[in-house]
């Protein structure tokens, strides 16, 4: 079985809301539920399990039965920090079993389609992981007290996004020795990457962006209409 871990922790302060990011209206539906239907659409997904804030469980869990989240099958209380909250969400999943692979994906992405997530999937298949990302178009400098100390290889730099998908077993390894370490990375990839895990990269979408700004929700809001007008 796979299975999507979707990670809706956060506290939304850049966007000067207190409720969560995750529950903003964007189009209609709150940003979370954008995000929920199309992990419901994605055929390489068999369940999924949420990752939110203690205080927002019973939010997140009406939203599932509103929305017809039906393959939502629980709901988990995040940590401190991200990495926090995907570890609270793998022991969920330990505990269940029969976990082949698992894609884990951050709530305010609220713009992925199923067929990306269908292809970070499919990626993971001969390696040990894989993740959705876009080539970088600006140019990219290294900056130490306000000074450039490198400019970097355009070409060879990617923006990372989610979802990030692996073998079950490997990300949960990844996770429990970055624990033991009191090691914090910045996604999970570094992760299975500080393990000797190998990890393909598939081409994301400059769509799949992130809602943690006010001017991200007006962007995500423009692209939604876009799509319904048949002009994405």
């Amino acid at each position: 079985m796979n299975l999507a871990l979707i990670v809706a922790a956060g506290k939304g302060t850049r966007m000067g809301n207190e409720r969560g990011k995750q529950f903003l209206p964007l189009f209609g539906k709150p940003v979370l539920a954008h995000t929920l239907i199309a992990f419901q659409e994605a055929p390489s997904i068999d369940a999924v399990i949420i990752v939110a804030a203690e205080e927002n469980l019973a939010q997140c869990r009406l939203a599932t039965v509103e929305y017809g989240i039906t393959k939502a099958i629980g709901i988990v209380a995040g940590g401190k920090e991200r990495q926090n909250s995907v570890y609270n969400g793998l022991r969920t999943v330990k505990e269940l079993g029969g976990i082949d692979m698992i894609a884990v994906h951050d709530g305010a992405r609220a713009l992925i389609q199923p067929s990306l997530i269908d292809a970070v999937m499919a990626g993971v298949e001969g390696s040990d992981g894989a993740i959705a990302g876009i080539p970088a178009k600006d140019t990219i400098k290294l900056v130490e007290d306000a000074y450039i100390t490198q400019t970097l290889d355009r070409g060879k730099i990617w923006q990372v996004q989610t979802p990030q998908a692996f073998y079950f077993d490997t990300l949960r390894h990844a996770h429990e020795q970055a624990k033991t370490e009191g090691f914090y990375g910045t996604d999970d990839s570094v992760l299975v990457e500080r393990i000797g895990g190998r990890i393909k990269v598939i081409l994301g979408s400059e769509e799949n962006i992130k809602i943690t700004t006010p001017v991200d929700l007006i962007i995500a809001e423009a692209i939604l209409k876009a799509r319904v007008q048949g002009l994405g």
